[in-house]
């Protein structure tokens, strides 16, 4: 008998690995394991292949994410993060997925095409007007970012201003290197954390040390 047991909504351990209830029985994403306990299956999230589920097994308190949760998430790739989350939404959910890779939205389609509750975009997060009709009419419970660029709470800042409601919460991975390789990781995260003050309530810091090397997640709150 596999030892279950729930850490966060939607979000299990089994045996030490996290895991999430496969939202398409039988179909994996990126090659995860598949393991069936108490009548369901689960997918094993690998923390060394996703932020999120790194800051998961760091102890985040929440990631805020519920059955029938809006989602947008900057960054999508290949959607293996994504696709998590969407196990986490389930079918009343919803999540939009952007990437400015045409190749990696190529295979975040097809994820899409196998689970209705993921909306991909091609579009560039550093111009969130021009994907704007996409979330017409939705209100965005959470923003995911996940951005190799240099200006990654301005991204931030400006997604959260026209998508996010208020008292939404707020995920930015902080990709130090991808900011200034010289400088420390922690005087960068604190520098990126004070730029989100204004707007945001700090939660959590978290290094996502071992499983990602100079990363770190900021979890905040749109006041």
């Amino acid at each position: 008998m596999k030892q279950l047991k729930q850490l966060l909504d939607g979000v299990y351990e089994i045996q030490s690995n996290l895991a999430t209830v496969n939202l398409t029985p039988g179909k994996k994403v990126y090659g995860e394991e598949l393991v069936h306990a108490e009548g369901k299956e689960f997918r094993l999230w690998n923390p060394n292949r996703s932020k999120v589920g790194a800051a998961i097994k760091k102890g985040i308190k929440t990631i805020h994410l519920k059955k029938g949760s809006k989602v947008l998430y900057l960054g999508a790739a290949e959607g293996t993060t994504i696709s998590h989350l969407s196990d986490i939404v389930e079918k009343e959910g919803t999540i939009f997925g952007v990437d400015i890779s045409a190749r990696s939205m190529r295979k975040f389609i097809y994820l899409c095409e196998q689970r209705p509750n993921l909306i991909p975009i091609l579009g560039d997060a550093n111009q969130p007007n021009t994907y704007r009709e996409y979330l017409n009419g939705f209100t965005i419970d959470a923003l995911f970012q996940d951005v190799s660029q240099k200006n990654q709470a301005e991204i931030f800042l400006r997604n959260a201003r026209l998508y996010l409601k208020r008292d939404g919460h707020g995920f930015l991975s902080i990709k130090a290197k991808s900011i200034d390789s010289s400088a420390s990781v922690e005087k960068l995260v604190m520098e990126e954390t004070k730029k989100l003050e204004n707007e945001f309530e700090i939660l959590e810091t978290i290094p996502l040390h071992p499983f990602e090397k100079d990363h770190a997640m900021i979890h905040c709150i749109k006041k």
